[in-house]
């Protein structure tokens, strides 16, 4: 795919999903500057074509100015603090958040935007850097309809799968939904998996067995070649997926959602925590359960 308008775009945050879609990007011709506060990050996307520049605010010449960082506040920061997208003399017509934060902090940036003039679309993206490498990801927009229209063909050369939400933060809580389930299935893939294993079943038959099933599936491919290689490199750690627990177990209080799987997947990703996975692939889940089952040593 080709870029398919002439705006400027800037990036903010090239860490491993940023530099992911920012490769996207530039494969389909855009005209890219991008920041981040290592700034060596950025050397591969130089490579690639893109400019770097040494502040935030050199970001806010561009037109359309895309965000990927790790919390709230550190939306919060870049967009409204000092130094930020919005506190010089200039800035971009259209700010895109692609975090996964909360809708609070959302909101807050959105207003903060609105009232400097500058469109702000919602525009969290699932997948891993790989999958998103892979252009299997899927990114879930909201905000005003003619500014999800202006940035869709950028967020098609991000993603294949791009969906509008609604016209506010909606996004925000589709993307918590969706890790809250990525939690749950990983949880129940673990203990099938384990139960098997302690049955003496081979637990390569087992996840293979499973993967030429009704249940066989891309994400159950993903995560049950980790847990048959007990691989658990993070494309997304347990700190980050408790994170989103947190988030969305917030969000169940406030609508008044009973959600007692995820509660309990919750106090799991916990324990995995706990037990010194912090930083490693929520497939860690894994070991908590092997542990749990005895077929790891307690000590």
């Amino acid at each position: 795919m080709s870029a398919p308008r002439n705006d400027r775009l800037g990036w903010l945050g090239t860490g491993r999903m940023g530099t992911v879609m920012s490769e996207n990007l530039l494969a389909g011709g855009a005209d890219l500057t991008v920041w981040n506060r290592t700034a060596v990050k950025t050397a591969p996307l130089v490579a690639r074509g893109a400019k770097a520049v040494g502040t935030i605010r050199e970001l806010a010449d561009a037109d359309v100015v895309f965000v990927m960082v790790s919390a709230s506040q550190d939306l919060l920061d870049v967009v409204t603090g000092e130094g930020g997208l919005l506190g010089g003399a200039h800035a971009p017509s259209v700010v895109v958040d692609c975090s996964t934060v909360s809708t609070e902090a959302s909101a807050e940036a959105r207003a903060a935007c609105e009232a400097a003039g500058v469109a702000f679309l919602a525009a969290p993206i699932s997948g891993n850097p790989h999958m998103v490498a892979d252009r299997m990801g899927a990114i879930v927009a909201s905000g005003p309809r003619d500014t999800y229209d202006r940035v869709l063909p950028y967020l098609e050369l991000i993603a294949p799968t791009v969906v509008h939400a609604g016209p506010a933060e909606q996004s925000r809580l589709v993307k918590i939904c969706h890790n809250l389930m990525l939690g749950m299935i990983t949880q129940a893939l673990v203990e099938v998996t384990t139960l098997a294993e302690k049955g003496g079943v081979p637990r390569d038959a087992f996840v293979d067995f499973l993967n030429g099933s009704v249940l066989g599936s891309t994400f159950i491919r993903h995560k049950g070649r980790a847990l048959v290689a007990e691989d658990y490199t993070p494309t997304f750690n347990n700190k980050m997926l408790r994170k989103d627990f947190d988030l969305g177990l917030g969000a169940a209080r406030e609508l008044e959602v009973p959600m007692p799987v995820s509660s309990m997947v919750h106090q799991l990703v916990q324990t995995a925590i706990g037990h010194g996975f912090a930083e490693d692939d929520y497939a860690a889940l894994f070991e908590v359960e092997a542990r749990a089952a005895g077929l790891r040593p307690t000590s």
